[in-house]
């Protein structure tokens, strides 16, 4: 398993980062980035402490800890900035906290994310056929999500994304350690997306191949 969507105690989750890699660790997992909530007022607080925290815990433990960061309401034309900053800062994964249906995230986020070239539209909502399009062509990853509210896009991005070639990942947006999926509850969460349930294994193929391309190989 690998789950790059998780939240620490450095924005809304309740774990520090080493419990949260420990949760995952006992349930598996090859990898996890830990990508936090953040805008222009944080970012360069959460950012430095992730890598560190993932530097000292590769060096000691087996599951491979991608530092990131998730923007997060911030509006579309201030994207583009925040995410070359965060690139800067030594986030290796930038996620964009997407026009999900059950938050009034502003119109345009998504497509100011794909602009920007940022790693994975997280729970992307009912975006459009154009920005699955994008997406595709700039081999920006859509999320497929665990997260209650945000699931309720799944079919409709899962849908959009075989029609256009765009590349999927299964994502927790774990914020507390229920959240975490072991292998069995990934794949009725595939399932439930509208996806054939041995899909998952080319979800986590999608994964590995995200994360070669950051410089991160399995």
């Amino acid at each position: 398993m690998i789950d790059l969507h998780t939240h620490s105690l450095f924005s809304d989750g309740e774990l520090i980062p080493s419990e949260l890699v420990r949760r995952v660790e006992t349930l598996g997992y090859a990898a996890v980035a830990i990508t936090d909530h953040a805008d222009s007022s944080n970012l360069d607080h959460i950012i430095p402490r992730i890598v560190q925290v993932a530097q000292d815990l590769n060096n000691v433990q087996p599951v491979k800890v991608i530092p990131g960061i998730e923007l997060t309401h911030v509006p579309p034309n201030l994207i583009g900035v925040l995410v070359k900053r965060a690139r800067e800062l030594g986030a290796k994964l930038v996620l964009i906290h997407g026009e999900t249906i059950v938050e009034p995230v502003a119109p345009g986020t998504n497509r100011a994310g794909l602009d920007a070239g940022a790693d994975i539209i997280a729970h992307p909502g009912l975006l459009s056929p154009d920005e699955t399009r994008m997406a595709a062509e700039k081999g920006i990853f859509l999320e497929i999500t665990a997260r209650k509210g945000h699931s309720l896009a799944n079919g409709h991005v899962a849908r959009l994304a075989a029609e256009m070639g765009a590349k999927l990942l299964l994502n927790s947006d774990g914020h507390s350690p229920g959240d975490f999926m072991s292998e069995r509850f990934a794949r009725k969460v595939v399932e439930g997306a509208g996806l054939l349930p041995d899909s998952l294994s080319q979800l986590l193929a999608n994964a590995r191949s995200l994360l070669e391309k950051i410089g991160i190989p399995l």
